[in-house]
């Protein structure tokens, strides 16, 4: 087994590597860079802005509110950027420096895998912060969400599963399964609205709050006062998440039990007088589970990422996913490239740990010997 762990540990290197190497090069040729941005709103085109200019043997000092400080500089008129006719090619040629884009584009890349080696993600474009800085600072907020989430989706829907599969057919099985579906057919941020609109002083009551992850006051309160501040700002968030999650898993895990249920080897348990609680916790679900515990990485990723972004933006909630989206709009690649390198590093992870996990639910299963 310890063979098996060390090749997924090194299988991981190349995945990086073929997954940063393909969004490198699919960047690279998307239109509207960070420098095409940068250009947009020294034109007034999004953010306001100050252009102070400076003359002076030759040189010109361009400062953005709200972007990068731009120095002397000099270049060649471009014509690469079609938002800069009327600018400088000097003013051009120090953004692009700026942002490093005056470099050949296969200098950039290797310079980039060199800094990932070492988890150097570089500085945001338009922050003026560190990647690993604002990945560290919105990372609580993320795993908040994700943990509690798939941690109640799953609390709740694996135990109505088994008991929907025990009772196969019954007015439980079919009124539960309408109300899972129902709630699979609300979406998310609908959902989240309309909890703002009743519970967070939309229209009606004011029982929660609406922003952050805690309050204002939150370094003033005691210890068991801030575990409750902070469980009463997840309370919304965490169930406008969860609404639509109980379906599936439910489902699967009902449709995994009936499967074992109806194998041969629980009715030789029945036949030699088995109790059916153990037939049901000693053999069915113990192989029912392997299927649910296959999903796990993918359900975690789903709720840590993609399923709190529009969360995340309601409640404003400064997060992960809401930061990868606006390093997309803003072309912000060192942002983009340091989310999606953690991303893809924690799936590669929790798909070892599935495995491992696949091995203490049956001791049956050795992958080393597959492989």
């Amino acid at each position: 087994m310890a063979a098996y762990i060390v090749r997924r540990l090194l299988l991981i290197i190349p995945t990086l590597w073929a997954i940063i190497t393909l969004n490198f090069i699919i960047v690279q040729v998307a239109p509207g860079g960070p420098v095409d941005q940068a250009i947009a709103n020294m034109q007034g085109i999004g953010s306001n802005r100050i252009l102070e200019r400076v003359s002076g043997e030759g040189r010109e000092e361009v400062r953005q509110e709200g972007g990068a400080g731009l120095g002397p500089g000099a270049g060649e008129e471009r014509s690469l950027y079609r938002g800069a006719r009327g600018l400088d090619p000097e003013v051009i040629a120090e953004i692009e420096r700026r942002f490093g884009f005056d470099k050949p584009l296969h200098v950039r890349y290797f310079e980039m895998l060199r800094r990932y080696i070492v988890f150097d993600f570089g500085d945001s474009l338009f922050r003026g912060r560190s990647v690993v800085g604002l990945i560290v600072e919105r990372l609580p907020v993320s795993l908040s969400l994700g943990v509690w989430s798939t941690l109640i989706i799953y609390l709740v829907s694996i135990p109505l599963g088994v008991r929907k599969a025990v009772r196969h057919g019954s007015r439980f099985d079919v009124w539960s399964s309408t109300v899972v579906i129902l709630g699979n057919a609300i979406p998310g941020f609908l959902f989240a609205i309309v909890l703002v609109i009743f519970f967070a002083g939309g229209r009606y009551l004011q029982w929660f709050p609406l922003r952050g992850l805690v309050s204002s006051n939150w370094d003033s309160l005691g210890f068991l006062g801030k575990i409750g501040d902070y469980l009463w700002h997840m309370v919304l968030p965490v169930t406008a998440m969860v609404i639509g999650g109980f379906a599936t898993l439910t489902m699967l895990t009902k449709n995994s039990f009936l499967d074992e249920i109806g194998k041969q080897y629980v009715m030789t348990a029945r036949a030699k007088g088995l109790p059916e609680r153990r037939i049901l916790r000693g053999h069915v679900f113990r192989n029912a589970m392997l299927l649910i515990i296959a999903g796990f990485p993918a359900a975690f990723i789903g709720m840590f990422f993609t399923g709190s972004l529009l969360i995340e933006t309601i409640f404003s909630l400064e997060g992960l996913g809401l930061l990868g989206v606006q390093a997309v709009m803003q072309r912000d690649y060192p942002v983009m490239f340091g989310n999606l390198y953690m991303f893809t590093l924690l799936g590669l992870v929790l798909g070892l740990v599935s495995d491992l996990t696949y091995t203490i639910v049956d001791p049956r299963i050795d992958f080393g010997s597959r492989m």
